[in-house]
């Protein structure tokens, strides 16, 4: 018996990311971004979701489909610590790793079956690009996956940076009210690097159907642009 074989996704998610810069570092940290998830048409079959609806969570398994490598390291730099201190790959979620997997909890808002895709599963918590492939799909259970004395590892440092978001001349007006809240959350959380912390430098975020430009001084994040595409 092969101990390696090939596995193909059951399904991909739509979100309102269509590049990487800006997507959350981990699911759950914007809980206002939403996706949802379309199978494969050989996985559209309604009783392959029964019961899900009695979950309040899943666990997703994904694959890293834009940052695909020949080769791996046996340490990788986090950008949460800057860039410049590295750590074990499999001490990480790196996208940078053997399998390129990814794994998400995420909240599942509703299953509803449609006439054109068949199932679809709308999540909430979502930290993951517009068309990621899903290979996965669990549900997350308390009793066994809630570990409250669980230890954070290096991630303790980092999980309370947060920036203050203001919009110059009522920039916010240029943003559909019902993405607003999910906006302010990416920015809030930082988007940048670890290692890029350059006031006059003017970033560039891609988020639905917006060109957003920001600039960030200290621990104050002004948008200087709103674009619709």
């Amino acid at each position: 018996m092969s101990d390696t074989y090939k596995i193909a996704p059951i399904a991909r998610i739509r979100t309102d990311f269509p590049s990487k810069f800006g997507i959350p570092r981990q699911s759950g940290i914007v809980p206002e971004l939403v996706g949802r998830i379309v199978f494969e048409p050989e996985y559209r079959r309604p009783e392959a979701i029964r019961g899900i609806e009695d979950f309040s969570h899943l666990w997703l398994i994904w694959g890293f489909s834009e940052s695909r490598r020949d080769d791996w390291s046996p340490t990788v730099r986090p950008p949460r610590l800057g860039g410049n201190k590295r750590v074990g790959v499999f001490a990480t979620r790196s996208p940078f790793r053997p399998n390129g997997l990814g794994l998400s909890c995420v909240k599942l808002e509703k299953a509803e079956i449609t006439a054109e895709d068949g199932p679809i599963l709308l999540v909430s918590g979502v930290d993951m690009l517009d068309g990621t492939p899903i290979y996965d799909i669990k549900p997350y259970i308390p009793t066994s996956d809630l570990k409250p004395e669980a230890s954070e590892g290096y991630t303790a440092e980092t999980k309370l940076h947060k920036l203050e978001v203001s919009f110059e001349n009522d920039l916010e007006d240029a943003v559909p009210v019902e993405l607003r809240p999910a906006l302010r959350g990416i920015l809030e959380n930082d988007p940048r690097p670890g290692y890029d912390d350059t006031p006059e430098k003017r970033y560039g975020l891609e988020f639905a159907d917006m060109d957003v430009g920001f600039t960030v001084d200290g621990g104050k994040l002004t948008v200087v642009r709103v674009d619709r595409k």
